[in-house]
């Protein structure tokens, strides 16, 4: 009994760990889902330590299943003694199968988070004057070419690809905002807009409602 508490605990130490590593991640999808993007960076704080909660995890797991792949001394016993002796599902192989696999899906999430965010990418085409958007497919997306603007917003608190679609997604909400790319590795958004529709300060505020802050802007109108 005291060897499958202390499996248990081993195990749910992996466990948190791997949750712990993937969380900063995992709140941007939580609150996609719950419509909500005001607590999208509420564990960013925890991005410095990933590696760490990497290292604990796949520690704890190995050793768990170095425990259990481990040559067992052969002993004699009587049956009576081998029944009360009987292994429960969380001393199996099993669930240790479980459980690694689980930490490996929390472990991985940053890289494969972008299918949970919607496509909002739009379709537009650049036109010289307004009369070449005459009798054309009315979900089409035209922008006059003395229109077109960018800026460059450097945000802060962007850890992993979840922050990335956070960011694009809230800006490509705003209408007349066409294009969208935030990088978290350079800190940097990228927004293209028509100016005619969407101003920078209004991309902003939609940004900086996600909490991941516009610390700098640089237009490139």
């Amino acid at each position: 009994m005291k060897k499958e508490k202390t499996s248990g605990k081993l195990l749910g130490t992996g466990v948190v760990a791997a949750l712990a590593a993937s969380l900063c991640c995992i709140t941007p999808v939580l609150a996609l889902i719950a419509g909500s993007s005001g607590f999208a960076s509420t564990f960013s704080w925890l991005e410095p330590a990933r590696p760490y909660f990497i290292g604990i995890t796949v520690l704890v797991i190995g050793f768990a299943w170095y425990q259990k792949l481990k040559p067992q001394k052969v002993e004699i016993d009587c049956v009576c003694e081998e029944d009360e002796e009987k292994k429960s599902f969380i001393q199996s192989k099993s669930f240790l199968a479980i459980v690694t696999i689980f930490s490996a899906i929390m472990l991985a999430f940053p890289y494969y988070s972008g299918v949970f965010f919607p496509d909002n990418n739009k379709q537009v085409t650049i036109i010289n004057s307004a009369n070449e958007a005459i009798n054309t497919n009315e979900n089409a997306i035209f922008i006059e070419a003395n229109n077109i603007a960018k800026v460059e917003f450097d945000i802060e608190g962007m850890t992993c690809e979840s922050c990335n679609y956070t960011v694009e997604n809230a800006a490509l909400a705003l209408d007349g905002v066409v294009e969208s790319q935030a990088d978290f590795s350079t800190g940097k958004a990228m927004i293209t807009y028509d100016k005619s529709k969407a101003n920078e300060e209004d991309i902003k505020d939609a940004i900086n409602q996600t909490h991941y802050k516009v610390i700098m802007e640089n237009s490139k109108n």
